[in-house]
């Protein structure tokens, strides 16, 4: 315990500053869908008797090795003109598209849950995003939030067992706009940008809200060329996508029988290919403590001195020589808060001033 306290001027001896911290995330469709049996024990993919979203894991979900990836899901608004109380898991579709509207965009004006849509102005009502799938990844990817202007994800054709093949048409949409100015804080939780097609397309096919680690996928992203897509980037007839005058439209399947996890089934394989860099926020204090050259000359180490001798003088006219191995920060009633451990002892003399930074990260 120390008998003498140095005090720390808020104004020169305390600073704070923030670090941010970034680490890529890839996740490859063998991962997501193709490395384990669909269907077995042993798969990582957990469907749950609610039926309203389904979980993606990067080993089999029973493993105690295994981590959650992320889940998705699909919905529409009441609005949009697909929605029928014929449907299958009509309500639960309209419910899951609500929640994460009302989480991601909040109200307008009129009291009514927003839109999701592919304008940074989402006011103007334009390129809304009535029908989509839903990616919510797990913190233990995205951490604090998803990196503005790394995700990308690449989207496949191909038959329903065989999505990915050696005749792969891939979509590739990314938030190329989220790295420069093009993002928004409009939405009720941070900043989101919307995705385009790489390299660019005239309309968005989705969009990334940063904070939540969720990505939107509106179902005009499998039009066909027709409907200002790419060519030939259609779903094969076994995914029983709904098809409206020529042009597919990858949502849930044919709304009127196709339930949710089904439909999670059929865009989930279709994934190619998804990266995006996670943030880690660290704030941090710190604190300048200052040895000047008048004090902390002495130390409290029995062994310090040997009956009334320091055993660090030869002479009695010698200056005393103190070794530095610790820093204690103590609060108002001297209570310690806190302790930093030099990696060496610092030699101190009474004709040196010592300044040590110590940082406390939170």
């Amino acid at each position: 315990m120390a008998n003498i306290y140095e005090t720390l001027n808020p104004s020169t001896d305390i600073t704070t500053t923030r670090t941010l911290l970034h680490e890529a995330i890839p996740l490859t469709g063998s991962i997501i869908s193709g490395t384990y049996q669909e269907g077995d024990v042993g798969t990582n993919i957990k469907n749950y008797s609610h039926g309203m979203f389904q979980s993606v894991y990067d080993y089999p979900y029973l493993s105690s090795s295994s981590n959650h990836i992320f889940d998705i899901t699909v919905g529409y608004a009441d609005s949009s003109t697909l929605s029928s109380s014929a449907n299958a898991q009509n309500a639960k579709k309209i419910n899951m598209y609500q929640q994460a509207a009302q989480v991601a965009l909040g109200y307008d004006v009129t009291g009514g849950i927003e839109i999701f849509e592919g304008d940074l102005n989402v006011s103007d009502d334009s390129n809304q995003f009535k029908e989509a799938f839903f990616l919510d990844f797990s913190r233990l990817l995205v951490k604090d939030s998803i990196k503005p202007g790394t995700f990308s994800i690449s989207l496949g054709t191909g038959s329903y067992p065989q999505p990915i093949g050696p005749d792969t048409l891939v979509r590739t949409l990314t938030d190329t706009s989220g790295s420069q100015t093009g993002y928004t804080a409009e939405g009720a939780i941070g900043d989101w940008a919307p995705l385009y097609e790489s390299p660019a397309s005239a309309s968005a096919f989705g969009a990334v809200f940063y904070n939540l680690g969720m990505v939107v996928l509106s179902s005009s992203v499998f039009r066909s060329s027709s409907a200002g897509g790419t060519p030939g980037l259609a779903l094969n007839s076994n995914d029983k996508f709904t098809k409206d005058n020529g042009n597919w439209y990858g949502i849930s399947g044919s709304w009127t029988d196709i339930p949710i996890t089904a439909s999670a089934n059929a865009i989930r394989r279709r994934i190619y290919n998804l990266s995006f860099n996670n943030t880690v926020e660290i704030n941090s204090v710190i604190y300048f403590c200052r040895a000047a050259a008048p004090k902390f000359n002495y130390s409290l180490n029995p062994t310090y001195t040997t009956g009334s001798r320091i055993r660090v003088k030869n002479e009695a006219t010698d200056s005393p020589v103190a070794y530095i191995t610790t820093v204690g920060l103590y609060n108002a009633s001297n209570q310690l808060m806190a302790v930093a451990k030099l990696s060496e002892p610092l030699k101190k003399w009474p004709s040196d001033e010592i300044t040590l930074r110590v940082r406390l990260d939170y």
